[in-house]
């Protein structure tokens, strides 16, 4: 635990910001000490974003201001507005979605932007010396002269934060760190962060996994609709305590009860997709999910997930092997075939594959059930019973907009989720694809996910779960199936150390 004593290197006093009407931040107030890991939570919405551009000088404040800690050991304003100013001032930012040139080597994405633009030459050696030198000091290595295309995920991490030290950062701000790490590398990372700040790196720490804050923070800071609600040292901190300050409630759990499985709703048998390379395949793939079951599917990003998700959304056929739905072989790979033979898709990017953004909230709601006479009949949209199983579809799951013929592209994310769960389960699928199903989502919203998949188990459907979130395919899974190079296998206990050795394909659980 750090020093409470330590001095305080970052202040960010009475910030506010206005988009229009909606307010942002509220004059949020937030101190940062040397050597502090500080973790920020907060629902989607809650300002955590808009907070991080104002002070990386992306946005202007409407009151308050930043205050860094200058070489003389004093806090001093940082100039608003100025990203420039907020590098030279040491603070650096690693972002969920890597900045990197892949087909640049690590030495050189490290130290690109960090020359003088008008230098006749690069000094490699004085570069590299300087890289060897943190990378010693860090914990943090890596191939130097590798393309970064050919690093592994977690190596790519790497190469970002060597980015921000080699600027000589004194602040590290680490947005979802580990949103694409296996549990070994994710603690690999912490006990490196927890180095760091034990030789003086202060650090904000953004992320969902409440597992995670709880085992690596030093102190958490909650914001609700842009405004400070509570902070507290972690070592008084239970997820309990964190959730209710994150929602305003208690957020309950879904428990999942023992259920007998029932007749299998999807078979695949020794089934490979072509994909760009291996890890975007899919292998020989065996599965088979049953109606009252969810199987998830754990894995690094980019290890076949989106291949199985076109599969079983019709969207890509099989080279070899055999598909079968309810007992009965598939013959017709479209989405439509798909949709007539029970199977419910919550794809993984809802904005691009999930809606038609200038179509209608009330258009994306009943765009897969056209055939329904309820819908349309002999061509002609029913407008009056769309618009009341609109209305009925939107109370239902809280789906909040301008109204029901506005484009869907004004709705939030979390809300166009919403109508995308309300077009899926509305229609009761024997099967439905859940892939990535709460990306995104803040914790009352991901909550309610995890509720209706719970309830479509109980109904007696059957559930594939694709996440990248461990801790929820523990929490609904009632198997778990891991993916790596395009390959799948069977996970033969719950054990989080031995799921991740298979995510990283070493070992079997």
């Amino acid at each position: 635990m750090t020093d409470r004593q330590s001095p305080v290197v970052l202040r960010l006093a009475g910030l506010t910001k206005r988009f229009g009407s909606v307010l942002a931040n509220d004059a949020v107030e937030l101190d940062l000490r040397r050597g502090e890991i500080l973790a920020l939570l907060g629902e989607n919405g809650a300002g955590k974003t808009t907070l991080m551009n104002m002070l990386f000088g992306h946005y202007l404040p409407d009151a308050g201001h930043v205050e860094i800690i200058g070489p003389d050991g004093r806090l001093a304003p940082l100039p608003a507005g100025h990203p420039e100013a907020a590098l030279r001032a040491g603070i650096g930012m690693v972002h969920q979605h890597f900045t990197l040139a892949y087909n640049l080597s690590a030495l050189d994405n490290i130290v690109l932007g960090a020359e003088p633009l008008l230098a006749w030459r690069r000094d490699r050696q004085a570069a590299r010396a300087k890289i060897d030198a943190i990378m010693a000091r860090s914990g943090l290595t890596v191939a130097l002269d590798a393309p970064v295309s050919q690093l592994s995920v977690g190596e790519r991490q790497r190469v970002e934060i060597l980015k921000a030290l080699y600027r000589e950062a004194r602040i590290l701000v680490l947005d979802e760190p580990t949103a694409v790490l296996t549990p070994q590398e994710a603690d690999s990372l912490f006990e490196t962060v927890g180095r760091m700040a034990a030789d003086g790196l202060s650090v904000i720490f953004i992320s969902h996994k409440l597992r995670e804050v709880l085992a690596f923070s030093h102190r958490i800071e909650v914001l609700r609709h842009g405004r400070n609600v509570g902070g507290m040292a972690t070592a008084d901190a239970d997820e309990t305590r964190i959730a209710r300050l994150m929602v305003g409630a208690e957020t309950a759990t879904d428990p999942r009860p023992p259920m007998a499985p029932g007749a299998p709703v999807l078979e695949l048998r020794g089934v490979s997709v072509a994909g760009p390379d291996a890890r975007r395949s899919l292998t020989g793939a065996t599965l088979e999910v049953r109606a009252h079951e969810i199987v998830g599917i754990a894995g690094v990003s980019g290890n076949g997930q989106s291949a199985l998700a076109a599969l079983l959304s019709g969207l890509a056929e099989p080279e070899s092997g055999e598909m079968r739905l309810a007992d009965a072989p598939v013959a017709r790979f479209t989405p439509a075939a798909f949709v007539a033979a029970g199977v419910g898709r919550i794809p993984e990017d809802r904005h691009h594959e999930g809606v038609v953004p200038d179509m209608s909230v009330a258009e994306n709601l009943v765009i897969e059930a056209l055939g329904d006479p309820e819908v349309s009949r002999l061509g002609f949209l029913r407008r009056g019973a769309i618009r009341a199983r609109t209305a009925e579809a939107c109370a239902e799951f809280d789906v909040r907009g301008p109204g029901p013929y506005a484009p869907v592209r004004l709705l939030s994310g979390g809300n166009m989720q919403k109508l995308i769960l309300a077009r899926v389960f509305g229609r009761a699928p024997r099967l439905i694809l859940a892939n990535q199903p709460t990306r995104g989502l803040d914790l009352g919203a991901a909550h309610a996910v995890a509720r209706r998949l719970l309830e479509a188990r109980a109904r007696g459907a059957g559930v594939v779960l694709i996440s990248e979130d461990l801790d929820e395919i523990l929490s609904l899974a009632d198997r778990i199936v891991v993916m790596h190079d395009g390959g799948m296998r069977e996970a033969a206990s719950r054990d989080r150390a031995a799921i991740g050795l298979m995510m990283a394909g070493q070992a079997a659980a």
